[in-house]
């Protein structure tokens, strides 16, 4: 990566524009998904179809969980006693966990608190800034902490999700062999290297089978549930919540660590609530109603139907379900829904990075399209090349899933935490709900979020403080560079000149000299003068027939129409202010922009236009109040930042950068 430290623009785009990518796709005009179906309607064709999609991008997760979860609870370093009492409370528990967590929490109600139709935490925090005017200091500063966090923990829990997927789908190797044992752990990496290394050519073609091959995987899953339950009807009866209440009572704090078990059942969750932006809420709520869950329950109640007539299978009771022929064939099936659980997780981790990118909380980093046609295609080398260290590590160190079962699971339940919290100053703030509605649904969320949260802390020893250093050390960094941003602009502001002073001066003196063509100087403030064009006339005394003043930012919202995206302001003289606003899932492009200008009655030609761009040398002896050690790690960070020309897509040959050096 070059050592670029950041020009003086504006916060940097969410990826890397290319010169001759055209205007980005608009979402549709309810922000994003396909329009809901009309009371008692059926569904669409476009619905049908974002639904079969839905099913490897957004459960995939969820989905592949039934590969260890029971395990882990019977067969894991906390197992508990194969008794009824304790399988019947299980499953219990399971079925419970997804109807309240994920049915009632994220399906009913988080659906309903898109930010212009996206979700995730960048989402839910823009949308509360937005509507913060009442809000103390205090309380957006929480805000703010808390969406870095669970944005952070998502990291943790990206590099988890491949390593234990793909490791727990190769497992059933052992199950069919003795003898396949000791090749576990290397086919398992040379699936995470095979899955790493294909990002690069994009997954717009692979995706397409996404959606058909999960179909085959739940329709799996709910026969094996259902040849099972057939034998052992009686394990239905813990669709009676009695047998969690009597779980407890007869395990006491053991059942409290099971309980960190249990939450792998619906890890990937929160992708519902994430995802929701690709596809809409119906189609994500007809996948869910249609199939998902009930394939889900019916293979839990069928493992659990296992153990009470085989408990010797504990050891993996998924697996336990194939019949012997099929093993092979099952391990193929269970590998491909993995390595698509996997692929959603990655894409999920670029996407977060894109809006931490945009909304200020990360530096620019490399970031390619690799589809001219379809949005969101995206590919990072670095973050693609650090998780797959990251999870080959994982695999090396733990060896087996059950290892890994003890670090994953605490990243979910956090972020189930900060999404209940921020649900209720949604439902309060915006959505004007009184206190007596909206405390007592949050509180349910929360007994189910902090009692899974409090049985993970049980088991940071074993492997849970891998994802919280993880989370710790990128909250430090995207908080340090939000904050070493901010230092920055206020030494910019201090450094800088009113612009009506600047032109004051330019005009009561010696005649200007003008030169052809066009002079384009980004900044970071829309009012002041940038100090690329300060030292630019300082050195060269020389100005272009026509001078743009360009700032670029980021807004609340996740899109910002074409038409409402640019201001431009004549300030006489030949200058003038443009300012472009993209929403934090848009892609900003400089050239773009000036053919788009050509509306508002600037004429402007690339091959005439001259870019200037600032190049700070950061110093950490300056009156900021950043810690010594976070300024050098922003200034570290900001060299490393990726090359703002080719970010911005501004043609190299046009760009002239002006170094100056800033006290931090």
């Amino acid at each position: 990566m070059s050592p670029h430290a950041p020009p003086e623009t504006t916060q940097p785009p969410a990826e890397a524009p290319t010169a001759t990518q055209p205007e980005a796709a608009q979402p549709p005009e309810n922000g994003g998904h396909a329009p809901e179906p009309g009371g008692g309607h059926a569904p669409s064709a476009r619905q049908l179809g974002l639904a079969l999609a839905a099913l490897g991008v957004v459960y995939g997760d969820i989905g592949t969980s039934p590969l260890y979860a029971v395990k882990e609870c019977f067969h894991g370093a906390h197992a508990i006693a194969l008794t009824t009492v304790n399988i019947m409370g299980v499953l219990s528990l399971i079925l419970w966990s997804l109807i309240i967590v994920v049915s009632i929490k994220y399906v009913v109600f988080m659906l309903r608190a898109d930010n212009k139709g996206e979700g995730g935490v960048f989402a839910l925090l823009s949308l509360l800034n937005a509507k913060s005017e009442n809000t103390s200091r205090a309380g957006k500063a929480a805000f703010v902490v808390m969406a870095i966090f669970g944005a952070a923990l998502l990291y943790g829990d990206g590099i988890i999700t491949p390593a234990i997927s793909v490791l727990s789908a190769m497992e059933g190797l052992g199950v069919a062999t003795d003898a396949a044992q000791p090749f576990i752990v290397p086919a398992t990496c040379v699936v995470l290297i095979s899955l790493f290394m294909v990002q690069k050519h994009g997954t717009e073609r692979i995706g397409k089978v996404f959606g058909p091959v999960m179909v085959l995987w739940f329709a799996t899953l709910a026969t094996l549930g259902i040849m099972s339950i057939a034998q052992t009807p009686e394990v239905l009866a813990a669709l009676n919540p009695w047998h969690a209440v009597r779980f407890f009572l007869e395990n006491h704090l053991h059942g409290m660590i099971v309980l960190g078990s249990v939450i792998l059942c619906i890890t990937g969750g929160e992708a519902l609530y994430a995802d929701m932006g690709h596809f809409g809420r119906s189609p994500i709520r007809l996948s869910w109603c249609a199939m998902v869950m009930p394939a889900l329950m019916l293979n839990y109640f069928g493992q659990g139907a296992l153990l009470l007539s085989r408990p010797e299978l504990a050891f993996n009771p998924f697996y336990g379900l194939v019949p012997g022929a099929l093993l092979y064939p099952m391990v193929a099936l269970s590998t491909m829904a993995t390595v698509i659980a996997s692929q959603a997780m990655i894409s999920g981790v670029y996407s977060l990075t894109q809006q931490a990118v945009q909304l200020g909380y990360c530096p620019r980093i490399r970031i390619v399209n690799t589809s001219a046609h379809t949005k969101g295609q995206i590919y990072l080398p670095g973050i693609n090349t650090a998780m797959m260290f990251a999870c080959l590590g994982l695999v090396l160190a733990f060896k087996s899933s059950s290892g890994l079962a003890a670090a994953y699971g605490i990243a979910v339940t956090i972020d189930m935490t900060i999404s209940s919290l921020f649900f209720f100053f949604i439902a309060r703030m915006l959505w004007g709900w009184p206190l007596w509605k909206a405390l007592p649904l949050v509180c349910l969320f929360l007994v189910f979020d902090l009692s899974f949260l409090g049985s993970n802390l049980l088991k940071i020893a074993d492997g849970g403080w891998f994802t919280l250093t993880v989370a710790a050390l990128i909250m430090i960094a995207m908080a340090t560079w939000r904050d070493g941003k901010a230092a920055l602009g206020k030494q910019f502001k201090s450094m800088g000149l009113p612009f009506d002073l600047f032109l004051q001066s330019l005009v009561s003196g010696k005649p200007l000299v003008r030169i052809s063509g066009t002079g384009v100087f980004m900044s970071v403030s829309s009012t002041g003068t940038p100090i690329t064009l300060l030292h630019h006339y300082k050195h060269n005394k020389v100005l272009h027939e026509q001078v743009l003043l360009l700032s670029i930012g980021s807004t609340d919202t996740p899109y910002v129409p074409a038409k409402e995206r640019l201001t431009v302001t004549n300030l006489d003289h030949g200058f003038y202010r443009v300012i472009a606003r993209y929403g934090f899932m848009q892609t900003p492009n400089v050239p773009e922009l000036l053919r788009q200008a050509k509306a508002h009655g600037l004429a402007v030609e690339l091959q005439t236009t001259s870019f200037y761009l600032g190049r700070e040398s950061l110093l950490i002896t300056g009156p900021s109040k950043m810690m010594r050690w976070r300024k050098s790690l922003f200034a570290y960070m900001s060299r490393n930042a990726w090359n703002a020309t080719t970010f911005f897509g501004i043609p190299p040959g046009r760009v002239v950068e002006m170094g100056t050096q800033v006290e931090l």
